[in-house]
């Protein structure tokens, strides 16, 4: 008969692993978790911001930073390619970046079914091939036949969904209804289906509408979480996208547009700054930096000095 290891407990760690966010206060690095709520409540808009955010490098909602981007692998079961492009350049507009220069590469097949092993297999190969840091499954019930009331049926595929994280090292979102009508219940409590759902997550986002109005709960296993927070979908010109609109304890918003985030920099930095260091600091790719860093030289707002570095104007 194997013995199981054990240990006394004053040889245990004394510390905790370093807490590492992948979405600092809101996802952290390597979480597996639910991004849930009843249906028309912008589980998807606020997945696919999660999504742009963590390719570019940029705050999500305009306020919670990106430590480290990276790649995302996207499965949007429920709407058409057009709709999640016309979703994501809206997005990535109001984000201040091009979706053209983000890491996001979406699963274009017409199924994916993690109840089949087939499916899994060549989700898997998908994965190991891509190295993405982000995976988002949109939405749970699309991708599976099994009874999600049955805890027996839903913890077997959690538990594949967790291994694929612990074995490529990425972070796992899975977009889930919550139960009609569950205003009342506690936000992790009102999710659809067995409660493995809530026990699995690491990190989960809910979202609850009351009339107009939108809340944003976040729960973590490992990290202490916010307090709820207001948010709205709000248009400005071709963008349509998540924004806090109620935060009176957060801290001053990040700069919001790329423009911004190159003029904070070099307003910050009392000598020019080279165009390695601005693209550091931004957290943008060459192409999109290059193209802003022109626009705004050719309209006076900055100057590019003679060793090669950039600062303000006036």
């Amino acid at each position: 008969m194997r013995l199981l290891p054990v240990a006394p407990a004053w040889r245990l760690a004394e510390h905790s692993p370093e807490l590492r966010w992948l979405i600092t206060d809101l996802w952290t690095q390597g979480a597996v978790g639910i991004v849930g709520g009843e249906p028309k409540c912008c589980k998807s808009f606020l997945a696919l911001d999660l999504a742009v955010a963590v390719a570019a490098g940029v705050p999500c909602l305009r306020r919670f930073a990106v430590p480290e981007p990276g790649r995302v692998l996207l499965y949007a079961a429920e709407d058409a390619p057009a709709i999640v492009r016309r979703r994501l350049d809206g997005i990535a507009a109001a984000a201040g970046v091009a979706l053209r220069d983000l890491d996001i590469q979406v699963i274009t097949a017409p199924s994916l079914r993690l109840d089949l092993e087939a499916d899994r297999r060549s989700l898997a190969a998908t994965v190991a091939m891509l190295q993405p840091c982000l995976l988002i499954l949109d939405p749970f019930v699309r991708l599976h036949r099994i009874d999600e009331n049955a805890s027996g049926e839903v913890a077997p595929l959690l538990a594949e969904l967790r291994e694929l994280q612990r074995r490529h090292n990425l972070a796992v979102l899975v977009v889930h209804h919550a139960k009609k009508g569950a205003g009342r219940a506690r936000a992790g409590q009102a999710l659809r289906g067995s409660s493995e759902y809530h026990a699995w997550g690491d990190s989960n986002l809910y979202l609850r509408r009351e009339k107009d109005a939108l809340t944003l709960t976040v729960e973590h296993r490992a990290a202490p979480s916010q307090k709820p927070m207001k948010i709205a979908l709000v248009q400005s010109g071709e963008a349509l996208a998540l924004e806090l609109v109620d935060r009176s304890d957060a801290a001053a918003p990040l700069p919001s547009s790329l423009d911004e985030r190159i003029s904070a920099a070099l307003a910050d930095a009392a000598l020019p700054i080279p165009f390695a260091e601005l693209r550091s600091k931004c957290r943008v790719r060459a192409a999109s930096l290059y193209q802003r860093l022109a626009a705004l030289t050719a309209n006076g707002r900055i100057a590019k000095t003679a060793d090669g570095g950039y600062r303000l104007v006036g």
